[in-house]
Parts: structure tokens; sequence; C-alpha cells
């Protein structure tokens, strides 16, 4: 089900939401979202260090791609998000998280699908993420989706 965004400019970009078969909606975020997703991400990554802070994370993609930060809502309840991100060469998606007591019922299915296609949208060739290879459950939910392992070690240093 479609139906149309009347919320102000950050929504000008994206025209439509779209509804799971759990009766949720998938929408870019909204200031309104800010303590919904804080929360979220909170309790979903409890273990993340401080440079993935729940508030820094939604203030540092603000800045960069903002309609790239989706969330889905049940009526006012959040339940789950997803970060997308196109550098020119390939995407990334991030930080996917869906409530505990909202998993598997299709709504992060839903949200990679809407994330990859609004990353098509910007002309993406490619879509990467990382998952820590200890990590069974969620590469095979990736897995369930046609991601591929890739043999690539992945690098990474803080410039902060």
């Amino acid at each position: 089900m479609q139906k149309p965004l009347l919320n102000g400019p950050q929504d000008e970009l994206e025209t439509t939401n779209s509804e799971t078969e759990a009766g949720v909606i998938v929408r870019p975020y909204r200031a309104t979202d800010r303590a919904g997703l804080e929360a979220l991400w909170s309790s979903v990554f409890p273990d993340d260090p401080p440079s993935n802070a729940p508030a820094l994370m939604i203030d540092n993609k603000l800045r960069t791609q903002d309609e790239l930060l989706l969330v889905a809502n049940h009526g006012a309840e959040l339940v789950a998000a997803i970060i997308a991100g196109y550098d020119g060469v390939r995407g990334w998606l991030y930080h996917l998280a869906v409530l505990p007591a909202w998993r598997r019922r299709g709504i992060a299915t839903e949200l990679v699908r809407h994330a990859e296609t609004k990353l098509l949208s910007l002309g993406c060739p490619k879509v990467n993420l990382q998952v820590r290879a200890t990590n069974a459950r969620v590469i095979a939910f990736y897995e369930s989706l046609g991601y591929l392992v890739e043999e690539r070690v992945s690098m990474g240093r803080r410039l902060t």
C-alpha cells in the first residue's frame, strides 16, 4: 500500500511510504522519531562502542543523505530502522535493527528492500554491508535476501 508523505522538506525526496504485511509503515526518518530511534538502537545494540552512540549516529547521518535514514512505525511506535549510504561507487547498509517483539514479520526485509530501491534510484550498482563474523543468524538473514559472503579483509581507522 502506498501513502503520500506530507511532513516537510526532508520528505520532498520521498513521495511514498510503504506498508508491510505486518501493518508497519516504512518511511524516512523525521525529527519526531529521535527518541524512539535512540531507544531502539540502545536496546538492540547495547554493546556498541561510544562512537556508535545513537544520538551521534543520528546527528552524523542527518548531515549526509538524510533521506537514507529509514524507520518503520506501527502506529506511533518506532519498531525498526536502517541506515543506507551511497558514496558514488557502492552503497552501504548499516545498523538494521528491529525490536525483538516485532521480529520475524518481514519488517527487516522490507527495510532492506526499501533502502536498496532508494540506492538504486541514486545510480548505485552494488550494496555492501558488514556483519560480525560470529553473528551467524544475521549472516543467514542477509544470505536469504541474496547477499553473499565476499572474501575481503575489512579494515578501518578512526579519524576522531
